[in-house]
């Protein structure tokens, strides 16, 4: 066989092959199509469709007044099905619509939209996200009136898909207390702890996935509406919130700390009014990063000695005015020094004394004579007063107590008098408000609360009311001693440095050395916690500073005016909190012709007079006057009114009360009816944004 017959065979060879080869595919296809096509068009939709999870609209989480804290907006993601839109209807809208998309996203010209729309149609791509920017609810309004998409979601192929996005309308304010949920179902905060109400019932819809690996919704009779979530109402408000939070974010930067909180509480209720936990961020800014005043344990330090001045009181013959000899500051227990802060020593004082100018040897002195062979007997006292376990706070995380215990490993014979001026063990600040809430409370321990009541729209679904957890914490001959200590404290001790104001405080200061690696260093941890106003108490509050740095390193020059300058801003409006105002009386004999006019608008006030035939007479020119009477006649004088400055509204009808109120940016509270008696915000003062004031009538 020559060498042109033999290739010749090995080509008709391969022809055979590959002839037998392609008749194969054909019978598989025929076989895959025929045979099994219902098998693996099942396959298919199994691949290609899919339920997938819808997320349900998060609940609303409310302030005390209905103000927003955080809430589910609608966003919406831009796609398009480029399949849909009539001849008719694309050529006479593609060059409009390119345009219009090119001038909103801004990513792209006019040309470049119009030809990836066009190419998306020439090959039939029935979904395309037209831009990663997330739209607003009325973005998506003003879009579906742009050409094409105008012709709805069936004709137009504008596709818009909601996104919901957590949002804050107070942006940073009380963040961590107000927490997140993560993807995982994670979180901190309230979001967090009530995440069941609040995430509400996922649904489910049917998608399909298409070129590219993309999920387009499909919708079908089947799909499972998602069910939304109910809403929280919290006690915070976010007024005093602001306050609180400021007060303490300045105190901080003064300082330079480390980390800070502080916490208000109303005294009856257990409400928490305001809570922040701020934390440096090293450069100079501070954040919230962690909720310290409920999910950490602090070495309480000075502030404990109420605990300790409980135990004396309730089980030991000791007395306020027994003297006690503190001699130059320090006292040797064992092998350890107890040490006061006092330069040479407060000598020989009364127990009040002691007290007042807080002195560890005193409380050290006094623990170790009356409990000292009783050890288990003083700490039986955190235990009824609540210190040694977790308060069961609505925010998830709190930890619990550690209390050293005679008897178990690590207590020695300094541990009893380290336990009795706040060292040695550790509780969260909330444990330590919950106490001081306590004697303001007449003695009744309540469980602070943050969430009032878990509504669905306007109809409630829980209710949470205030729980006592110890109904009188002492009897009532030592809670008086203790309000007499607490008094004492700002009264002529170690806070004095916050007197001086139209009402009292009482309370406690604090300083505690920071214990690090196992042992105490120079840094400190500075507090003030107590209530006001001291003869009927309403609100308490504690002020925690971690590290402040520079001269000032002791909790009444770091912790105490950040408590006053609230405790000032709550004073200043609540009427209630004021003692009640001598109201002048007016003459009204039998020859009265003088109508009530206090104050008003000058124009109006000058008709009235004329028309009753009444002499009036002015020294201004101003608008808004006050008025004086000079035998039968009235005279109009010049009132406080003037740009970002507060108003004088005393006299004045409600009508014009709040006229000239809001117009100079206030929002307007008021009880009772009549005339403007009393105004919370001293005129002439400047306006502040979202500031609030509060009217009484009368």
């Amino acid at each position: 066989m020559n060498i042109k017959q033999s290739i010749l065979l090995r080509v008709r060879v391969a022809f055979l092959f590959m002839l037998i080869f392609a008749l194969a595919v054909v019978a598989k296809i025929g076989h895959l199509q025929f045979v099994q096509g219902d098998k693996w068009e099942k396959i298919g939709e199994r691949i290609s469709f899919d339920n997938k999870r819808v997320k349900a609209t998060r609940g609303n989480i409310y302030s005390d007044n209905g103000s927003l804290l955080a809430t589910d907006l609608p966003f919406y993601k831009v796609a398009f099905d480029a399949t849909l839109p009539a001849d008719t209807v694309w050529k006479k809208g593609i060059d409009k619509l390119a345009n219009n998309l090119s001038a909103f996203f801004k990513n792209k010209s006019a040309k470049e939209y119009k030809q990836m729309l066009a190419d998306a149609r020439s090959s039939g791509k029935r979904y395309m996200v037209l831009s990663r920017k997330q739209i607003d609810y009325q973005d998506k309004k003003m879009m579906m009136e742009w050409p094409i998409f105008r012709e709805g979601r069936l004709r137009g192929g504008a596709i818009f898909e909601k996104v919901n996005v957590r949002y804050r309308p107070f942006s940073n304010l009380s963040r961590r207390t107000i927490g997140f949920v993560n993807e995982n179902d994670k979180g901190a905060g309230l979001e967090y702890s009530f995440n069941a109400q609040l995430g509400g019932q996922d649904g489910y819809a049917y998608y399909q996935k298409i070129a590219g690996g993309v999920w387009k919704p499909v919708f079908d009779a089947n799909n499972v509406k998602a069910v939304d979530g109910l809403d929280i109402q919290t006690t915070l408000d976010i007024n005093l919130q602001d306050v609180a939070e400021t007060a303490l974010h300045n105190a901080m930067m003064k300082h330079n700390a480390d980390d800070g909180l502080v916490v208000v509480m109303k005294v009856n209720t257990g409400e928490i009014k305001a809570i922040s936990n701020l934390s440096s961020d090293g450069n100079g800014n501070f954040y919230e990063k962690f909720n310290f005043a409920a999910g950490m344990v602090f070495e309480p330090g000075s502030t404990f000695k109420l605990v300790t001045m409980i135990a004396l009181l309730e089980d030991s013959p000791v007395e306020l005015n027994d003297s006690i000899d503190v001699g130059n500051g320090e006292y040797t227990f064992y092998n350890r020094t107890v040490r006061d802060h006092e330069e040479d020593g407060l000598g020989v004082v009364s127990v009040q004394e002691a007290f007042e100018h807080s002195s560890n040897v005193a409380m050290a002195k006094l623990v170790d004579k009356h409990f000292g062979v009783r050890p288990e007997k003083f700490v039986d006292y955190i235990d009824k007063l609540k210190l040694s376990k977790p308060l069961g706070l609505q925010i998830a995380g709190e930890p619990m107590p550690k209390i050293k215990r005679p008897g178990e490993k690590g207590w020695s014979g300094i541990s009893l008098p380290w336990m009795a001026y706040g060292y040695g063990f550790e509780i969260t600040p909330m444990h330590t408000l919950a106490l001081y809430n306590a004697v303001a409370n007449e003695g009744k321990m309540v469980k602070p609360i943050i969430v009032k009541s878990i509504r669905k729209a306007d109809e409630e679904e829980e209710e949470f009311e205030t729980e006592v957890i110890n109904s009188k914490i002492c009897s009532s001959e030592t809670l008086g001693k203790l309000k007499t200590l607490l008094e004492g404290v700002v009264e002529r001790g170690t806070a004095q440095n916050i007197k001086g104001t139209h009402y009292r405080i009482a309370g406690k200061t604090g300083t505690a050395q920071i214990l690090d690696n196992g042992h105490y260093t120079k840094k400190y941890l500075t507090s003030f916690v107590g209530y006001f106003p001291a003869h009927n108490p309403q609100y308490s509050a504690i002020v925690l500073i971690k590290n402040p740095r520079g001269w000032y390193q002791y909790g009444s020059s770091v912790a105490a005016p950040v408590f006053k300058e609230i405790a000032d801003n709550i004073y200043a409006r609540d009427i209630d909190l004021h003692e009640p105002m001598a109201v002048r009386k007016f003459a009204h004999g039998e020859d009265e012709v003088l109508p009530v006019i206090r104050a008003g608008n000058q124009q109006e006030l000058t008709m009235l007079c004329n028309e009753l035939g009444i002499s009036n007479h002015s020294q201004t020119e101003e608008e808004w006057v006050k008025t004086s009477r000079n035998g039968a006649a009235v005279n109009w004088k010049k009132t406080t009114v003037g740009k970002d400055l507060v108003p004088d509204v005393t006299g004045m009808t409600f009508r014009d009360a709040v006229y000239l109120l809001e117009k100079s940016g206030l929002h307007v509270s008021y009880e009772g009816k009549g005339r403007v008696k009393q105004q919370s915000l001293t005129p002439g003062g400047r306006v502040g944004k979202g500031n609030r004031i509060y009217l009484r009538l009368g």
